[in-house]
């Protein structure tokens, strides 16, 4: 089915790579017309710039259909070596910045009248994978997926839907970073895997096309595994 989005107004932070250029990029396919941000356009953690770029944006099309918050970083470590500011950046690069994002887009998203917020949680804030050193990371899924649900009851009377998909380990830069520093991970992750490949980017791509569709027009609140399974067991 082509054009499945034709005629929405998208906005997809992250998307000058990983999963937001996916979604970017299969949206911009399936007829969206795409805004997307990334830190050459728009610092996310800042509150005066994440407003005024969403202002920009609705004075410039008068609505937000969907807002993919892909945007994130995160500091991965042990918990003894995992400095309070490490922990507090990973909380503001995985979670303050959906918070604003999602706050500034909101009266724009209320104009739309049928608008999908569309999260990233992951599967790390379902469980624990052995090998990996992602305890603020966790926090920070954790609370994505806790907000999301929360938004969603928020934005129900304004027909605003709001929902996560909780990837497994996709290919991008900063995975291949990681499986070149430690070559046994990508065998732990694949042992909790019951599909045995990784994922890539358009694999989350087409669970968010759905989800920004009017095919997914019931659909609120809810936390969509793409993971290959390895959180169903």
């Amino acid at each position: 089915m082509a054009e499945r989005l034709a005629g929405k107004i998208a906005v997809v932070t992250g998307a000058a790579n990983g999963i937001g250029q996916g979604c970017a990029d299969m949206f911009a396919r399936e007829g969206a017309t795409v805004i997307g941000i990334d830190r050459a356009d728009c610092d996310l953690t800042n509150e005066a710039a994440v407003n005024a770029h969403f202002a920009a944006i609705g004075a410039q099309h008068g609505r937000i259909d969907v807002l993919v918050n892909a945007a994130a970083f995160a500091v991965f470590d042990w918990i003894e070596n995992l400095s309070y500011a490490d922990w507090k950046t990973t909380l503001t690069g995985e979670l303050d910045i959906v918070f604003l994002a999602t706050r500034a887009a909101w009266p724009w998203l209320k104009a739309s009248g049928k608008a999908s917020v569309i999260n990233f949680a992951s599967a790390n804030a379902a469980h624990a994978l052995e090998g990996s050193p992602a305890l603020a990371h966790c926090a920070g899924k954790g609370g994505v997926l806790a907000m999301t649900r929360q938004l969603a009851m928020e934005g129900a009377p304004h027909g605003i839907r709001a929902n996560t998909i909780a990837p497994g380990f996709i290919k991008t830069a900063a995975t291949r970073a990681h499986l070149a520093a430690d070559p046994a991970f990508e065998g732990q992750v694949l042992s909790k895997n019951m599909l045995k490949r990784l994922g890539e980017p358009e694999d989350i791509a087409w669970c968010a096309v759905w989800l920004a569709s009017d095919e997914a027009r019931y659909v609120t609140g809810a936390n969509i595994p793409v993971d290959a399974g390895a959180t169903a067991w």
